[in-house]
């Protein structure tokens, strides 16, 4: 049992770790505005694997044969979200919330778009599939084992995320706020070409496999 919670774990930071725009996202805010903004957005991240996780221990077939299905609408419409993001993320002004004390904000809308992100990104779900059967994660649905293994998962992407906000968080004292404002842009415009692939890759799609 504890091995299957270390394994559980270890998934949960894996399948955080790849550098996306979710990941871009909570860097651009860990530095604007603190390690609370940027763990709350990761945290957004962490209830999409977490639920993925669920899914891939109940409906891996189901949910494959609904990806092969509407793969095309699934890139269209998350590239446009994720592109918006980004667009936002762009010309947006990261500090117009602050306080004039310059103290760090943090908002549940981060949070909530992280986990837009998170759910319009059909590769997501792939990733943690392959990590299960990587480690040779497989249950019955009746195994008592289930929850365990979900929260160890859980607990894994939100111990990734704290580091990771944590460790942008502490050296944002080193850059100056005009600095942060062009890393916000530069992090946007990363993250609105990814929306805008995942757009291409969908019109493609429609065009040639139609």
């Amino acid at each position: 049992m504890l091995l299957d919670l270390i394994k559980g774990f270890l998934i949960g930071i894996c399948a955080s770790a790849p550098l996306g725009p979710i990941a871009i996202f909570v860097i651009q805010k860990s530095l604007s505005e603190g390690h609370k903004a940027g763990f709350l957005t990761g945290l957004g991240a962490c209830l999409v694997d977490t639920v993925f996780s669920i899914v891939a221990i109940f409906a891996l077939a189901y949910v494959q044969k609904f990806l092969d299905e509407n793969t095309i609408m699934i890139l269209l419409v998350g590239g446009l979200v994720v592109a918006c993001m980004g667009g936002a993320m762009t010309f947006g002004d990261p500090f117009r919330k602050m306080t004039p004390d310059n103290s760090r904000t943090y908002s549940i809308r981060d949070f909530l778009k992280a986990v837009v992100m998170g759910v319009s990104n059909p590769g997501a779900i792939l990733v943690i599939f392959a990590l299960f059967a990587f480690f040779g994660i497989e249950f019955e649905h009746h195994d008592f084992r289930i929850a365990p293994m979900i929260l160890s998962v859980s607990a894994g992407a939100a111990f990734y995320w704290f580091l990771f906000s944590g460790l942008f968080s502490h050296i944002r004292k080193n850059f100056k706020l005009n600095t942060i404002l062009w890393i916000n842009r530069i992090a946007g415009i990363i993250v609105l070409i990814i929306g805008l692939s995942l757009v291409a890759e969908g019109v493609i799609k429609l065009i040639f496999l139609k």
